[in-house]
């Protein structure tokens, strides 16, 4: 098992690459842990309409030597810490926005919570040492990398960032090992996200990614790794990347960043007063 301990973060950044059969498992006891935590082996198989030896190795799956000490984990998390789905439906508005709003706030504290104070100094220093920082990503994800390019601009890192993939490996060809690259990512298993790490590592780039899988081929190539938590649904099954949660994990940093240099503060206002003649 990962140094994360909280099994139901383990279970979600797992969910994208689990078999059929696992991912019916987690469906049950993503939506009822506490209910779990009180039922036997052949209770749950019941349930997740799956054989007993289907759990065991469900619970292997996820680092643990059997159904009790999965129980365990379990009976560990606070309801915090459960932080697990809540059902959004059409028939009640406010219901599904308060639904929405735990889910959300969720996705953002179950990300913060976990993350190592070990890894965010280094990724702190990085960004601090960095000449150039190129951040990439693909799809509905990359408006958080313009977002994050923009953030650091202000305050004095230079940042790069660009929504075509060639373009974007051309730029990666300039830098060097006074660089940093960044990667966002979903899964963590893009071929593209992929080949352009491999050739920043290849010319002794470091970089930080960002994935909702801390075992993605994306996060073991990292330097550095942040496991976003996901929490929200799509449709009835399938879950995905929470760009609340990245972003509040792009926030962070950037926040950090204002607090380790308060001169910082001053770039940000020089330069929003530069631009505040396109202001009403």
């Amino acid at each position: 098992m990962t140094k994360d301990t909280n099994l139901i973060n383990r279970i979600y950044s797992l969910l994208t690459t689990m078999s059929p059969i696992d991912k019916k498992i987690s469906e049950v006891v993503l939506n009822a842990p506490e209910q779990v935590m009180d039922m036997t082996i052949s209770q749950l198989a019941i349930r997740a309409d799956v054989s007993q030896a289907s759990i065991s190795r469900y619970c292997k799956m996820l680092g643990m030597n059997g159904f009790h000490q999965f129980k365990t984990r379990l009976a560990q998390l606070s309801n915090e810490d459960m932080g697990y789905y809540k059902e959004i439906t059409a028939d009640n508005t406010q219901e599904s926005l308060k639904s929405i709003g735990n889910n959300k706030n969720s996705e953002i504290n179950n990300t913060l919570n976990n993350f190592s104070t070990a890894v965010i100094e280094h990724i702190l220093n990085l960004l601090s040492s960095a000449r150039i920082v190129q951040v990439i990503a693909e799809g509905n994800t990359f408006p958080v990398a313009i977002d994050a390019a923009y953030k650091l601009n202000q305050i004095g890192i230079f940042s790069i960032a660009t929504d075509l993939w060639e373009t974007s490996l051309a730029q990666t060809l300039n830098l060097d090992d006074n660089d940093l690259l960044i990667v966002i990512s979903n899964t963590g298993a893009s071929k593209n996200l992929i080949a352009q790490m491999q050739l920043a590592k290849n010319r002794h780039i470091s970089t930080i990614s960002l994935t909702s899988n801390p075992e993605s081929p994306i996060a073991e190539l990292a330097d550095a790794h942040l496991n976003i938590a996901v929490r929200q649904k799509v449709l009835r099954s399938d879950y995905y990347f929470s760009k609340i949660a990245v972003s509040a994990a792009i926030e962070s940093i950037f926040l950090l960043l204002l607090s380790r240099d308060e001169s910082r503060v001053e770039r940000i206002k020089f330069h929003e007063d530069l631009i505040s003649d396109k202001k009403v």
